[in-house]
């Protein structure tokens, strides 16, 4: 959390950042005297609330007006903000760009991630020295055109750039690596206890690691390039593009979380038409990184939880070609603008492939192979040639993949099935690549080992298994038949994910179930967003469509997002290239040099190789990166080695700190929270959203029912529809929700403990309208109906069911007082002879020696008979004053 501050001298700007706690502080120094240049001071230190209240308070008293008088400020609060987005200068002097308005929209083992909802640009440089220009303000508007409140997120502590297993395997590094990596700087804080010599117990140091991040996704990397080497990494908050969304699974009452990330790259990126094929560095347009999350969220620390992951990409053909839109025609012809014959661009692109997802490498084609006048299979063909060609100098095991298949001419056929041929597809793909998961396998899967599971690809570890490969999908587009496939896909990996963690028996997932209506709902949310930002409309073909179940009103929704797609591209993505183009730093503006708006191509600038000739030229047979194949099918950025090792960074922390403190980060203790402010309690649910009402004994999510049975559409059909209207409503589409908004104040005192404003509402929840004042008590009645109806006859059955079937006992012989009955209720026959794999097993429970100790002392302490404190308490009460008060 951010506090800006501003003197009345203005002289210069103090940004004042805080955790979420507010016990720790740091301190930038913005010099607003410099016209051009941008001058920013960072002291490194950690201050504590009491030493930065003494600090506003020395600059409030210093740039007073007059010495002495009170009722002038020389300070005063410019802007409340959650983050930095970063510094950008056009033709006069710097800005600063602040997250003033942010959302949370998931939550992946404690650390939570947040959606964009509000920026605020500010001038840094002050009237006195400002030199103005003719052109700044419509740069300015030019740049804004991005709209940072759209699907942009950050995280503060969980790096959005790479994936989880990316995440989770720099974490499993060796101990003895990380003490050779540990970087050796001064004290931050001070630290009171230290002349006890308490700090320096043995067993109390825990290793934290920072990562580079991955500079492809990275939105504001050249935002915040000016002072990455300035500042303490700690003021860099790195932004993805794309979209995030989150569901919870509730598989018998126990929550599962399903995560949707998909990261847009930032490189050779741009809208539908303007940005084709690929650029001279090998990075595609349209390219997307979606990964999939699963985590049982009753446990959520990384170290204990149970998680799992499933990777797959989606780009453009890697070739040189476009297509001309001056014809103002639906379909533009597509040519290729150079021979590639020795596939130099494939390569570069492959090659980064391999680099980041090992191998194998699946290429899923989706373009047309036949066609009357030649089209889309121009582009099948060209990169046939450049798989063979690069191929041959592969070994055959870690082979690029190719898998042609006509999607549309299989949609127009009656006698074929899409979706049976994606599923078979989807089955051979997930087997070559396997997922990531944290976990060994269970021992369910050990006793009855499935034969799907058997034939499971990937890298086994002790600790779990990790994917090695990646399917890379592909149309034309990479929009409506690209998003299909990615979640069938998706929905296979899902059951393979579901059956690893224990919670189904094989790993198969029917459509019309609970869980997958609740998949597919995240995955139209995905593709609606990732359309509208290249394409500039909403999917025209969605998973119903393919199916052939869609409603018969979807022709004519699919025909107005045909007609908003042609218009987005026609009139509105120049406009929309030009902005992107500035916000990466694409194009940065200079004097002498012609203004964006009078470049009539921005093809030089996407190509380096335009403006200079490179010195080296790469290998046309060895054309991957040296060291790359020697690691897989492992990818070379996950192994451990001196490069690697570089993009870390290494500190010990103590273990009583709050940066490392999962629980207090996520429940937030020192705060007052609100149930129905709460995240986990606002995400889409798979019992309030898809259950139906009439569920009678089964309540699995795995279970197939028609769809009028489905919990959105018997809510839709009350008899009393003025009383409650409820409309789903995408992701790309819905109106924002409450949000977090930094509040504003001009209180000296209260400057560095303002509190945000936890109103945190999923993105995707369902908007409810009410039409009189007894609207509340209305929706309790329902809410405690709904769980009346849903949970305490289905707990209750259950329950009964299980005793029923363990304890086949005569009525007769139970005495409900006798102590026999008591030992027949305590010593319960199990149900199978492994113990281990019986989730129905009941068994006493067994405390331990240390808890029973403790157990006893907090009953003596009630009696007034207190017990000398040990060491170890002493030094978590001295950590716990340190921190707070300290």
């Amino acid at each position: 959390k951010l506090n800006k501050l501003r003197p009345i001298t203005s002289i210069r700007y103090f940004l004042v950042g805080s955790n979420h706690a507010e016990t720790k502080y740091r301190v930038l120094k913005i010099d607003r005297t410099e016209p051009t240049d941008l001058v920013v001071i960072d002291d490194k230190h950690v201050y504590t609330q009491q030493e930065v209240r003494e600090l506003l308070g020395r600059l409030d008293l210093g740039n007073r007006t007059k010495i002495g008088q009170k009722g002038s400020s020389g300070l005063s609060r410019a802007v409340s903000a959650f983050g930095v987005v970063g510094f950008v200068r056009f033709l006069e002097g710097y800005y600063i760009v602040l997250i003033t308005k942010r959302r949370k929209m998931a939550d992946i083992g404690g650390h939570a991630i947040y959606k964009i909802e509000d920026t605020n640009m500010i001038y840094i440089p002050n009237d006195t020295v400002r030199i103005t220009h003719p052109d700044e303000a419509r740069y300015l508007r030019i740049f804004q055109n991005v709209d940072l409140s759209s699907n942009f997120y950050f995280s503060y502590s969980y790096d959005l750039s790479h994936s989880l297993q990316y995440n989770l395997t720099i974490l499993r590094m060796p101990l003895e690596i990380l003490k050779t990596e540990t970087i050796q700087t001064r004290p931050e804080s001070f630290d009171i206890f230290e002349d006890e010599g308490l700090t320096a117990q043995g067993g109390s140091g825990v290793f934290g690691i920072c990562s580079e991040p991955y500079k492809k996704y990275v939105w504001n990397g050249q935002l915040l390039d000016v002072v990455k080497n300035t500042v303490h990494h700690d003021w860099l908050l790195y932004v993805i593009h794309g979209f995030c969304g989150q569901s919870k699974l509730l598989i018998y009452g126990r929550p599962v979380h399903v995560t949707l990330i998909a990261r847009r790259s930032s490189k050779f990126s741009g809208t539908r038409f303007l940005k084709r094929g690929a650029n001279s560095e090998g990075d595609v347009a349209n390219e997307v990184e979606t990964e999939q999350i699963l985590c049982d969220a009753s446990v959520m620390s990384f170290s204990a939880g149970s998680y799992s992951s499933y990777v797959q990409v989606r780009g453009s053909v890697p070739l040189y070609w476009s297509q001309d839109i001056s014809t103002m025609i639906p379909k533009p012809p597509i040519t290729l603008d150079q021979a590639d014959p020795f596939a130099h661009i494939a390569a570069l692109h492959f090659d980064q492939m391999l680099q980041r997802f090992g191998s194998p490498i699946i290429i899923l084609n989706l373009v047309k192979e036949r066609e009357k006048r030649k089209h889309e299979r121009i582009l099948s063909e060209e990169l046939v040639g450049a798989v063979t060609y690069l191929n041959q100098f592969l070994p055959p095991e870690h082979a690029i993949v190719y898998i042609p298949w006509d999607m549309a001419k299989y949609t127009k056929s009656k006698l074929c099935n899409v979706l049976d041929r994606l599923n078979v597809i989807a089955e051979s793909v997930v087997k070559r690549t396997g997922f990531f998961v944290n976990r060994p396998d269970s021992y369910c899967s050990i006793l009855r080992p499935d034969e799907k599971w058997n034939e499971l690809g990937g890298f086994v570890v002790p600790t779990g298994r990790l994917q090695t490969g990646v399917l890379r999908t592909n149309c034309v587009d990479c929009l409506d038949r690209t998003n299909t496939a990615q979640f069938m896909v998706g929905k296979c990996a899902l059951a393979y994910q579901l059956y690893s963690l224990g919670l189904i028996d094989k790993p198969n997932l029917q459509f019309d179930t609970d869980a997958v209506r609740l998949f597919e709902e995240l995955y139209e949310d995905h593709g609606d967003t990732l359309s509208l930002q290249y394409g500039g409309s909403q999917l025209v073909h969605r998973v119903k469509t393919y199916r052939k179940i869609a409603p018969w009103t979807q022709h004519s929704k699919d025909i107005m997002q045909t007609l908003s797609r042609y218009y987005s591209n026609a009139f509105s993505d120049a406009d929309r290239q030009d902005s992107i183009n500035l916000f990466l730093g694409v194009f940065q503006p200079a004097e002498g040099k012609p203004h964006l708006w009078e470049l009539p191509t921005d093809f030089y600038l996407h190509h380096k190789n335009t403006m200079s000739l490179s010195q080296t030229r790469r290998s046309y047979t060895y054309w991957w990166t040296q060291g790359v194949l020697n690691h897989l099918p492992l990818p070379y950025d996950e192994v451990t080695c001196t490069e690697n090792r570089r993009k870390l960074i290494v500190k010990k922390f103590h273990k009583y700190e709050e940066e490392i403190d999962i629980h207090n980060e996520f429940f937030r203790p020192y705060e007052l929270s609100s149930f129905d402010d709460t995240f986990c309690l606002a995400m889409t649910n798979s019992v309030r959203d898809f259950m139906p009402k009439n569920v009678g004994i089964d309540p699995s999510p795995f279970t197939v029912r028609k769809p009028e049975e489905t919990g959105k559409s018997v809510v839709g059909n009350k008899s009393n529809r003025e009383e409650t209207v409820l409309q789903r409503k995408t992701a790309a589409s819905a109106p924002p929700p409450p949000s977090e908004e930094a509040a504003s104040s001009s209180s000296e005192d209260d400057s560095g403990t303002d509190k945000e404003d936890e109103g945190a509402v999923s993105q995707r929840s369902t908007p409810v309208k009410m039409t009189d004042t007894s609207d509340n008590v209305k929706i309790t009645e329902i809410v405690l109906a709904l769980f009346d109806l849903y949970f305490y006859p289905l707990l209750l059955h259950r329950f009964v069911q299980l005793g029923q079937n363990q304890h086949k006992q005569d009525k007769s012989s139970q005495q409900l007082c006798s102590k026999h009955h008591l030992d027949g209720v305590i010593n319960i026959i199990h149900i199978s002879s492994f113990s281990q794999d019986n989730i129905y097993e009941v068994q006493p429970p067994k405390v331990d020696k240390k808890s029973i100790d403790i157990f006893h002392a907090h009953i003596q302490a009630g009696r007034g008979t207190m017990q000398p404190l040990i060491k170890e308490d002493i030094l978590m009460y001295r950590e716990y004053i340190r921190n707070r008060y300290m």
